[in-house]
């Protein structure tokens, strides 16, 4: 058995220019999917899997305020709303920062890459072994929580562990992708990860999708990582290295469904799917919306 992970690293860097304008003045975590900051989602789905400590990478002094305020307590709002019996709301305000984690700070101060990332929180993650989740993906569970799915498979097995999913061929250059896999169940395991491959180097229809639970070797690794494709130093690239090294890679088909944030039409798209699903009266009108739409054609 191998002892589960307790520390989360949240890349929140970055200029977010694909959520433009939106993202001029404040960063992409608190754009709202079904009236809740992005943001939100990943430190939900860190705390029900026990996390103890989450580190947020940051490119600024105003990146970082902004998540330090939004993860603190806010006594005036809390009283104030009590005051005006506003219960709902004052629940959902403590809902905000979960109990018993700590909250760290490490700044990127130059856009070198998701691994490039990861590795500036290397002083606060020490010797650990770790997770790290991307912001603008949003997974939701109606059981066990993404990572807690994955802990799950860490604990029996060691290694690499990361969210996978199924995708055609032609889909798959945008994504890293598991090679030279054997699956067995929803567990996939792996020779090794490709950066957006070619057509031509495409042996699997995996895509590396992240949460990642990784040990702590991938944090010496990364400093070796040659830049990839895109210019960057990429988190995949380092996964790739430690499994030619032979630690383990396994994927997990997770049980959960993926809402993507990347930009402002998936945002958008993502709104639709998961507030008609979770409101019922936003289905009725959304249905009510199509039939009008039907009649007016």
């Amino acid at each position: 058995m191998f002892t589960r992970p307790e520390v989360v690293v949240l890349p929140v860097a970055g200029l977010s220019t694909r959520n433009l304008p939106a993202t001029k003045a404040m960063h992409k975590g608190f754009l709202c999917l079904n009236n809740l900051p992005i943001i939100q989602y990943a430190v939900d789905a860190c705390a029900e899997a026990g996390a103890k400590e989450i580190i947020f990478i940051y490119s600024d002094d105003t990146n970082k305020k902004m998540y330090e305020r939004y993860f603190s307590p806010n006594k005036s709002l809390e009283e104030s709303l009590l005051r005006k019996d506003k219960l709902e709301l004052w629940e959902a305000i403590k809902r905000t920062v979960p109990d018993n984690v700590k909250f760290s700070f490490a700044c990127q101060s130059e856009p070198k890459g998701n691994g490039h990332a990861v590795l500036c929180a290397k002083d606060i993650i020490g010797k650990r072994d770790f997770m790290v989740m991307w912001v603008d993906d949003i997974y939701i569970c109606r059981g066990k929580g993404i990572l807690s799915q994955l802990l799950d498979v860490y604990e029996e097995k060691g290694g690499i562990v990361e969210n996978v999913i199924k995708f055609p061929k032609q889909q798959l250059s945008r994504y890293g992708v598991l090679t030279q896999v054997k699956q067995k169940g929803n567990i996939v395991q792996a020779k090794g990860v490709i950066e957006k491959p070619t057509l031509e180097q495409i042996d699997s229809d995996f895509a590396s999708m992240g949460p990642y639970v990784l040990p702590n070797l991938i944090l010496d690794l990364l400093p070796d990582v040659k830049k990839g494709n895109n210019g960057e130093i990429n988190l995949t690239d380092a996964i790739n290295l430690a499994a030619q090294k032979g630690t383990p890679l396994y994927g997990v088909l997770t049980a959960s469904e993926r809402y993507d944030c990347g930009t402002n039409e998936e945002l958008a798209k993502s709104n639709i799917r998961l507030s008609i699903r979770e409101n019922k009266v936003l289905y009725d009108e959304a249905v009510k919306t199509i039939r009008d739409l039907d009649k007016a054609n």
